[in-house]
Order: structure tokens, then C-alpha cells, then sequence
């Protein structure tokens, strides 16, 4: 959505030198001044004011559509109830496998779910969890690829519009596959598209803004993800058939593409970076307008190393005064080759990976766990999604105390000895019990941890790549969720042992990461090397 400036703003000045300590107007000194995002959003827009709110809210209604078509799996690939046909040769506890195919039917008909339909029994079983591989690789794929185009010329909204349009296309021709392989390949590209919404819906929420409330806006976007899990269960107790399911899930998409979308601004760091400064001051100076504030004259946004250049220089009394136009500046671009290259961001990349596997592994792996409960499957689904609620505020309260890295350590942890707990405890009897309550801890912890991570991870690494590191992690990530089905199927204490490896050594590597709270996001390379974090 184009953003005009606030009328105090003179969107003429964008000419006028940014190194020259004062100018006449109208016979008055109007002081020159150089600040970066972070800089004008504290001194003059305001953090986290009605523009930032606005923006936040329609923003991560994404992440609730989001959890739309990686939620509607369990409903669509369910084992629908059996019965017995004329009651003829049905007894002694014999499994379908056993039978032959007239003694017994499904109850509802065959079109209540993909396994019905397509006979995804027995020996075909494994093809239900290959089917939510096949999605979660997708993911992984989509991630980093929409992870590069929001950094480069698609930008953030553009490559939000792209992901969701093709969320909606992708799951309503779901709807109509004819069989089982059409069907794997359309989730494939459900998957690949649901890869960039929720990568691109956070750091377009987050970018605008400021970096003391930056943390708890961050956790608060997972409840945008927990509210769209519990409304999928509403959705699919509505639509009992899986063909229904999908088209109902997935015109949400369509919708937020149509009415939401055209509502957001693009990400002003996106147009600093990208040398379009004129569009990026006129969003600053749009936020300050909204939140009762204004930009005063004089004011110019610029890059981080610009901003220390002009420090040290004001500080240097014998030197030069420099003249800079900020409307020539040169696009800046980055990719995933060069966060490898410096030694700094690569041994960032390389833990955040390392954590964002993990984190996958057990959150997913524990989720999986919990639907083995053999209870009502739309209400343990929702059940889930409230439980992890508590997990996000409590978090975000300990964000802004205890800062990104010692909370990172501390729930995985707890989640690792909790799962610990459970894999010395036998299935049966009150062991039982305990043991699901040790699942329950588990899974709460790591929830704090998985969405922890976004934050995290995104203020691991400057502006021009920050996409594109995103990407990569949530790629690690999306490997964490293909390979968890497979832990949960080896039974046992064995998912426990691993789910609690998994978290202890998450923990341990996180001690190689920096502390980010209350850090400025940096918008360059030269910002980052030149602070010296």
C-alpha cells in the first residue's frame, strides 16, 4: 500500500546534505541529523505504537492460515471408525488386516478421509507418514527460496502475497486429487508455499518494530499460529470429509490475499537496503504520523555504518566535512554465501541450525507423541494448541528479564529432563500418567524454545540477509519435522531417550551465541563487524 508522508515531513529535504551539522530555513538553524531505523523509531515514531500494532495484527493473521495447512493433515489422513459387516466373522479381536474385504466397512462411507478413499491400511500405512514427510520437505525447500527472494527484489509483502496465493491455489486443487500421488504432489507444493508464509509474515511484523519491544511482539506472534491450530479443529468437526476439508481450509488464504494484504506497507529496512530511501523515510515518517508523533526536519534515515561513520566524524574536529545524498545510494544485496564468509555470521549460522533442527525434532516429535492418546481427535488437537499458550507469555515476560540467550538454554533444558524423565518411566499404570504429564512438560518447554528461536534467530544477523539465514535455519527445521514421524514410529523409551538428547544438546550450543537483547538490528555487514558483536 502506497504510505505518504506526515505533512511536518518535507519530502524535499531528501536532497539536501547529510554531513552538514545545520542549515538555514527561513532564518532558522534546523539541525542535520543521520539515525537508522532503530534510532528514529526510539527518538521520533515510536516503537510499538497504533501504525506498529495495525501492522502486527494484520500481518500474523498469515501464521494463522498457516497452521491451516500443516493442521489439516491429522484430520484428512485419519483413521476413520470400522464396523463389521452383518456381524459375519468378526470377532476375536481380529485387526482389519485379518479380514477379508467384505466382512467388515468403514462408518461414514469411504470419502471421510484419504485413507479410507485410498485403502491406507495395513501394508500401505507407511504412505500416510510419507505423505506428511513429502509436506514438511516441501517446507524446507520453500523456505529457503522465498527466504532469498524477500531479501532480494520480491521483498517482504511481495513474497508474503506470492507464498499465501499459491497456499490457497496449491490446497483447494488439493481437494480434488484423483488419487494418492497426485495428492502427495500437490501437498509437495502446498509444502513449498507454506515454507515462506510464516518466514515472510514474521520479519515483515517485526522489522517496523522497536528493538526494547521487538522481543515480546516477536513471542506474541505464535498465538496467531496456536489460535489457527484450535480453529482448524472447529473447521474440521464442521467438514467431515476431507475433499470438503481442504477447500474450507484453505479459501482463508485466498481471502487474506485479497482483503488483508493490500492494508500492509512493506518493510522500511527492506527499502533501505535496497538504496530506496525515499520510500522508506515516507514509511518512517507514516508510523510516526500514526502513533501522534512526527519526524522533524533535518532528520534522514540511513545505514547502520553510515550512522557510526557520522559519529566518529562529528567527533574529529579536523575533519572534512562530507556531503552525501541519501536519494544515489546504491542498492546493498546479500545472499547466504556471504553470511558463510564472514567468520562472525557463519558460526551464527551454523548453531542456529543446529537449534533450529532440534527445537523441530522435539516439538514436532512430541506433538506427535500426544496423539496416540486414542481420545477425541478434534479436541485433543485444540487441547494442544491452548496448552501451549502459557508457554509463549510466560516466555515473553522472561524475554525482557532474562534476555534471548539464557532463556534459549533454560527451556531446552527443561523440555530435555522432562523427556529424559519420560523414557525412564514403563507405559503402564500411574507410570503411564506420569509419563504423558513428562510429554506435557516436554512439549511445553520446547514450545517456548521453537518460537523463542524466530526472535532469536533474526537478530542473529543484518538486515540484508536476514531472509536468507531465516531460510537456511528454517530448512534445518523443516529437516527436524521430516525426521520426527520416523523417531515416534521406533516406540518405546526410544522417542523420549532422543527427544531429551535432542533438547540437552540444544542447550549446550546455544552458549555460543551472543546475547541480542536490546541490540539494534543491523542493517549491513559493516554494522554488524563494525559493532563489534
Amino acid at each position: 500500500m502506497p504510505v505518504s508522508p506526515s505533512s511536518s515531513f518535507d519530502s524535499s529535504n531528501l536532497r539536501s546534505p547529510l554531513m552538514v551539522p545545520t542549515e538555514e530555513k527561513n532564518n532558522e538553524a534546523v539541525v542535520v541529523e543521520k539515525l537508522s531505523i532503530d534510532e528514529m523509531l526510539q527518538k521520533h515514531c515510536g516503537e510499538f505504537g497504533k501504525w506498529q500494532l495495525k501492522h502486527f495484527v494484520l500481518t500474523n493473521l498469515a501464521w494463522t492460515f498457516y497452521a491451516f495447512h500443516i493442521m489439516v493433515m491429522p484430520f484428512a489422513d485419519r483413521v476413520p471408525e470400522w464396523r463389521c459387516v452383518n456381524g459375519g466373522g468378526c470377532g476375536g479381536g481380529r485387526s482389519v488386516c485379518e479380514m477379508s474385504a467384505g466382512e467388515w466397512e468403514w462408518v461414514g462411507g469411504r470419502g471421510g478421509s484419504t485413507v479410507s478413499e485410498w485403502g491406507l491400511i495395513c501394508g500401505d500405512k507407511y504412505k500416510v507418514g510419507l505423505v506428511q514427510s513429502i509436506f514438511f520437505a516441501g517446507c524446507m525447500i520453500g523456505a529457503g527460496i522465498f527466504g532469498h527472494l524477500s531479501d532480494s527484489f520480491l521483498g517482504r509483502k511481495g513474497s508474503l502475497t506470492v507464498a499465501c496465493a499459491l497456499n490457497g491455489i496449491f490446497g483447494c486443487i488439493t481437494a480434488f486429487s484423483p488419487n494418492y500421488s497426485i495428492y502427495t504432489i500437490l501437498r509437495l507444493l502446498t509444502g513449498f508455499s507454506s515454507g515462506g508464509v510464516g518466514l515472510c509474515a514474521f520479519v515483515l511484523a517485526n522489522e517496523p518494530i522497536g528493538p526494547t519491544k521487538r522481543g515480546s511482539a516477536g513471542m506474541s506472534t505464535f498465538y496467531f499460529f496456536s489460535s489457527g491450530i484450535a480453529l482448524v479443529s472447529l473447521v474440521a468437526y464442521i467438514f467431515q470429509t476431507w475433499r470438503h476439508l481442504y477447500i474450507a481450509a484453505s479459501i482463508p488464504s485466498l481471502l487474506y490475499v485479497i482483503i488483508v494484504i493490500p492494508l500492509l506497507s512493506e518493510s522500511p529496512r527492506w527499502y533501505l537496503v535496497r538504496g530506496r530511501v525515499t520510500e522508506a523515510t515516507n514509511i518512517m515518517a507514516s508510523i510516526a504520523s500514526s502513533n501522534g508523533r512526527h519526524l522533524p526536519k533535518g532528520v534522514f534515515l540511513a545505514l547502520d555504518e553510515e550512522v557510526s561513520t557520522n559519529k566518529k566524524e562529528e567527533n574529529d574536529e579536523d575533519e572534512e566535512e562530507e556531503l552525501l545524498l541519501v536519494e544515489d545510494k546504491v542498492a546493498q544485496i546479500g545472499s547466504i554465501i556471504d553470511v558463510i564468509r564472514f567468520p562472525v555470521t557463519r558460526t551464527r549460522l551454523l548453531v542456529a541450525i543446529v537449534l533450529n533442527f532440534v527445537g523441530a525434532l522435539v516439538y514436532y516429535g512430541i506433538s506427535l507423541n500426544v496423539a496416540n492418546l486414542e481420545t477425541n481427535l478434534y479436541m485433543n488437537v485444540a487441547l494442544n494448541a491452548i496448552a501451549e499458550m502459557p508457554a509463549f507469555g510466560i516466555t515473553a515476560v522472561l524475554l525482557e528479564r532474562f534476555g534471548r540467550k539464557p532463556l534459549t538454554i533454560g527451556t531446552m533444558w527443561f523440555s530435555g529432563f522432562f523427556c529424559l524423565l519420560g523414557s525412564l518411566m514403563r507405559n503402564v499404570g500411574i507410570w503411564k500418567t506420569l509419563r504423558m504429564v513428562c510429554g506435557i512438560l516436554g512439549i511445553f518447554g520446547m514450545a517456548g524454545t521453537y518460537n523463542l528461536l524466530f526472535i532469536y534467530t533474526a537478530e542473529l544477523f543484518p538486515t540484508v540477509v536476514r531472509n536468507a539465514a531465516l531460510g537456511c535455519t528454517n530448512q534445518a527445521a523443516e529437516m527436524g519435522a521430516i525426521l520426527a514421524p520416523i523417531v515416534v514410529v521406533l516406540g518405546g523409551w526410544l522417542p523420549f531417550a532422543v527427544f531429551a538428547v535432542s533438547g540437552i544438546v540444544g542447550g549446550a550450543f546455544a552458549f555460543l551465541l551472543p546475547e541480542t537483547h536490546n541490540q539494534p538490528l543491523y542493517d549491513t555487514f559493516a554494522g554488524l563487524v563494525g559493532a563489534g558483536v
